[in-house]
């Protein structure tokens, strides 16, 4: 390494970013830029630690630990040390297609099982990575690359989320004709109308690598619903030589309580989904938080988009309802490096609702038991209750209702942010495709095939809800089975 006591010299530094009060005035990216010398020295704290486990993309206890795609992060944070920019991009580009997105919405599953994560504040891996990528499209050294020739064989993939634009962007490097169908206006998929402008820029980010993938000779076939009458999966298997099925997990899971048909009550994809739409068609045609009390029923990544997005409506009030309790603010004794941290974090969301309102909106240990209406059958109350996690007759751990902990929550807006449970039924069911326990389409991990041949899945739709990188991983590696077997063999990493 070019600095071997970097990790004991310098201490961990992100970038500021802007004021919780001043951003959510509008949609911009909230992260600001860190100084190329202040990146040098973040880099040099990797340490040389013989075992890099930041680049494993193993699991443990059914969690990654290390970076899915293998990035080679030792590699480039020493490069960036050095001054060879142009390097590392190289490095980082052998196995992300897309770093400009990981960059930004990626947990960093890596920098929890940074080895100096198990002493000390782990290396700043995801604000060097977003920052190699920039300075590629910068310097204008990311331009479009088509391949040199073409192998006369033709790939479908029905999706244009993050695993369909990874298997995408690997089939045409080996040459194949690809063509990637979406059922919404834009490609793009859960990057382009599940995670807010804030997180991931559409236009300035997003559309810049759809141009670049369309340069590139990839074919995007936008507001086209495969399966149905209009494009039946017979025609699209007739007209190519492949398929993969990248449709991710789209169906939503429901609360089905008293009050549920009530007016203002969302799923929170519609919510987010309506919002990015205006945005980008500058119309005011979205499902507005402004001057409400917003309950958001479930946490993770898309509860806090919800909170965020909320606050930027000018909702009067914001409470994020988890049924799970609070994490510890240090690792648990059964959670060790380098397991990901199940520990407390605050995320965009929760910081800004807490700079407005004066406390994090996340109420933890609490769930929803009924919706209230108004005369005109709105929604204008949550009834909740708090649970305690006990074990039933069967052993399994199941929240209980606390006698004497009811309560009444105002609220003219509520959004189900609850997860997923998997692909939408008549996508699969058109293809005749096998499904497996969980309503997933069925196909093995790291071969992809599903039980129709020459069809693959890849992705949500294929492992369940999961994280961006995860489907990254997952399209280079469909991209790669059906490679091999369109010519017999691959080269595909």
């Amino acid at each position: 390494m070019g600095k071997p006591t970097g990790f004991m010299e310098y201490n961990r530094e992100v970038p500021t970013d802007r004021a919780p009060l001043e951003r959510i005035n509008d949609w911009n990216e909230f992260h600001l830029h860190m100084p190329d010398e202040d990146l040098r020295i973040q880099g040099a704290r990797c340490m040389d630690c013989g075992v890099p486990f930041c680049h494993s993309g193993v699991l443990i206890s059914g969690m990654a630990s290390g970076c899915p795609i293998n990035n080679l992060i030792p590699e480039w944070n020493d490069l960036i040390y050095r001054n060879h920019w142009h390097q590392a991009l190289d490095r980082l580009l052998k196995t992300n297609n897309f770093p400009e997105f990981t960059g930004r919405v990626c947990p960093a599953p890596c920098e929890g099982s940074c080895t100096l994560a198990s002493i000390d504040p782990a290396v700043t891996i995801k604000n060097i990575e977003v920052s190699i990528v920039e300075r590629g499209f910068d310097e204008g050294w990311i331009v479009a690359a088509p391949p040199a020739s073409r192998t006369g064989k033709k790939v479908a993939i029905v999706g244009s989320g993050p695993a369909g634009l990874s298997a995408a962007a690997q089939l045409n490097k080996a040459g194949h004709s690809v063509t990637v169908y979406e059922r919404a206006d834009l490609p793009g998929g859960l990057l382009m109308y599940g995670i807010p402008n804030m997180k991931l820029d559409k236009r300035n980010v997003l559309l810049r690598r759809i141009k670049l993938m369309e340069a590139e000779g990839i074919i995007f076939v936008c507001n086209t619903e495969i399966g149905g009458s209009y494009f039946p999966t017979a025609k699209l298997r007739s007209d190519f030589d492949a398929v993969i099925i990248t449709a991710g997990a789209t169906l939503p899971r429901d609360l089905p309580i008293e009050g549920r048909d009530l007016k203002g009550i969302h799923f929170a994809m519609e919510f987010l989904s309506a919002n990015t739409k205006a945005l980008l068609s500058r119309s005011e045609d979205f499902i507005s938080a402004k001057g409400k009390d917003v309950i958001i029923i479930g946490g993770g990544d898309t509860g806090t988009d919800c909170v965020g997005t909320s606050l930027r409506h000018g909702c009067s009030n914001v409470v994020q309802l988890e049924i799970m309790p609070r994490s510890p603010d240090q690792r648990a004794v059964d959670n060790p490096w380098p397991e990901w941290p199940k520990t407390h974090k605050v995320d965009y969301g929760q910081e800004e609702a807490a700079a407005k309102f004066g406390v994090d909106p996340r109420v933890y240990l609490t769930t929803a038991t009924r919706f209230e209406g108004d005369e005109n059958g709105a929604v204008k109350a949550v009834h909740t209750v708090e649970v305690a996690w006990q074990k039933n007759e069967k052993g399994q751990f199941i929240p209980q209702p606390v006698p004497g902990t009811e309560q009444v929550r105002p609220a003219q807006m509520v959004l189900l942010a609850m997860g997923f449970l998997g692909p939408e039924h008549p996508l699969v069911d058109s293809f005749g495709m096998e499904r497996d326990m969980r309503g997933n389409i069925k196909a093995e991990f790291e071969k992809y095939s599903t039980s129709v041949p020459g069809v693959f899945a890849a992705g949500d739709c294929r492992r369940g809800q999961s994280l961006v990188v995860w489907a990254f991983n997952e399209g280079r590696g469909a991209a790669r089975e059906c490679d091999r077997y369109l010519m017999g063999s691959s080269e595909l990493p």
